[in-house]
C-alpha cells in the first residue's frame, strides 16, 4: 500500500505542483505579480477542502460498515477508481505537449478581465480535482482506511519528492521531459488501475455476486491455478501454507503482497479475473493508438490533401497541360 500512495500522490501532486507553477510564472512574465498571492490562497483553500472531503470519505465508509454494506461501497469505489486513473493516463498523454500554450492563453485571458476571481477559482479547481481524486484513490487502496493512508510513508515521501521535483523544474537545476515522465508514471497506474479491476471482480465473485464459466463442485469460481507455493498474495496466505504443508514458499508473502498491490498479482485467480486483466491493458492500449497518434496522423494527411488540392485549383501554374 506504501508504494501505492507513494506513486499517486507522486503522480497528483506534481500535476497540480507543475500547473500553479506554470500560472505563477505565466504571471511573472505577464506583469501579473500581484495576482500570485490570490493564487495561493486558491490552493490553500483546495487542500482544506480536500482534507474535510477526506474526513467525510472517512465518516460515510464508517457508516455503511455499520450496515455491513462497507464492502459492497468499497467495490464501487474501486470500479470508479480504475475508470479515474484510466482517464487521468489518457488525459496526461493527450496533454502533456500543449499543457503550457494553453495554460498561458487561459492566464492571459484572465488578467485581460482583471478578475481576483477568477485566479481564486482557477488555481482552486486545479488542486482540489487534484485533491479529491487522491483522496478516492486513497480509499480504493486501503479499503477505506483513508487516515491510515494519509499519515504513511509512501503519501508524505510522494509530496516531498514532487515538491523537489517541482521546484528544480523551475528553477532550472533539472531539465525533465514532463512527457516522458508522465508516460513512464503512466504505466504504473495502468498497473494499479488493473490490480483494482481483478480485486473487485475478486470480491464479488467471493461475495456470490458474480459467477464463473469455470466453477467447482462446490458451485463456486475456481482458480485457473493455484502457485501460492511459489509466492503467496499475502502474507495470511504464506502463514496458512506453512501450517498446513510444512514448508516455506518459494518467495515471502510480504513480497506477494507488494506485488498483488502494485501489478494486481494473485495466487489463484478465476478466468474471468485473468481475462479481465489482460483486456484492460488491450483495451487501454488500443484507445491510446487509435484515438492518439493514428487519429491525428490521419487528420494531418485529410488535411495536407485538400490543402494541395485547393492549391492546384487556384494555382494557374500548377495545372497540368
Amino acid at each position: 500500500m506504501d508504494f501505492q500512495a507513494f506513486l499517486i500522490t507522486l503522480r497528483e501532486s506534481l500535476e497540480a505542483i507543475l500547473i500553479v507553477g506554470l500560472i505563477l510564472s505565466f504571471l511573472t512574465r505577464l506583469n501579473g505579480k500581484k495576482y500570485r498571492k490570490w493564487v495561493i490562497v486558491g490552493v490553500g483553500l483546495a487542500l482544506v477542502t480536500s482534507y474535510l472531503v477526506a474526513m467525510l470519505f472517512q465518516v460515510v465508509l464508517t457508516g455503511f460498515a455499520t450496515y455491513g454494506a462497507d464492502i459492497y461501497f468499497r467495490v464501487a469505489i474501486m470500479f470508479a477508481s480504475v475508470i479515474l486513473l484510466t482517464h487521468m493516463v489518457m488525459f496526461m498523454k493527450k496533454q502533456s505537449n500543449s499543457l503550457q500554450g494553453e495554460m498561458k492563453t487561459k492566464i492571459q485571458t484572465a488578467l485581460t478581465a482583471g478578475s481576483i476571481s477568477s485566479m481564486i477559482i482557477h488555481s482552486y479547481l486545479i488542486v482540489v480535482r487534484e485533491g479529491i481524486e487522491t483522496v478516492f484513490f486513497f480509499a480504493a487502496i486501503s479499503g477505506g482506511d483513508i487516515q491510515n493512508v494519509l499519515t504513511s510513508y509512501g503519501a508524505l515521501s510522494g509530496l516531498i519528492l514532487a515538491l523537489i521535483i517541482g521546484y528544480a523544474f523551475f528553477s532550472g537545476a533539472m531539465k525533465i521531459s514532463l512527457k516522458a515522465f508522465f508516460q513512464i508514471t503512466g504505466v504504473f497506474i495502468m498497473f494499479i488501475a488493473a490490480g483494482l479491476l481483478v480485486q473487485g471482480i475478486g470480491v464479488l465473485q467471493d461475495l456470490g455476486v458474480v459467477g464463473s464459466v469455470y466453477e467447482g463442485a462446490d458451485g463456486k469460481p475456481a482458480p485457473v491455478y493455484n502457485i501460492v507455493e511459489f509466492m503467496p498474495e499475502h502474507y495470511i496466505d504464506e502463514v496458512q501454507y506453512e501450517r498446513n504443508t510444512g514448508e516455506s514458499p518459494l518467495i515471502s508473502g510480504q513480497v506477494g503482497l507488494f506485488m498483488a498491490a502494485m501489478f494486481g498479482y494473485s495466487q489463484n485467480p478465476s478466468v474471468e479475473q485473468v481475462v479481465f486483466y489482460w483486456l484492460y491493458f488491450a483495451g487501454v492500449i488500443g484507445w491510446i493508438k487509435m484515438f492518439g497518434k493514428g487519429r491525428v496522423s490521419i487528420l494531418q494527411f485529410k488535411r495536407k490533401k485538400t490543402t494541395k488540392k485547393v492549391v492546384q485549383h487556384t494555382n494557374p501554374l500548377m495545372k497540368t497541360r
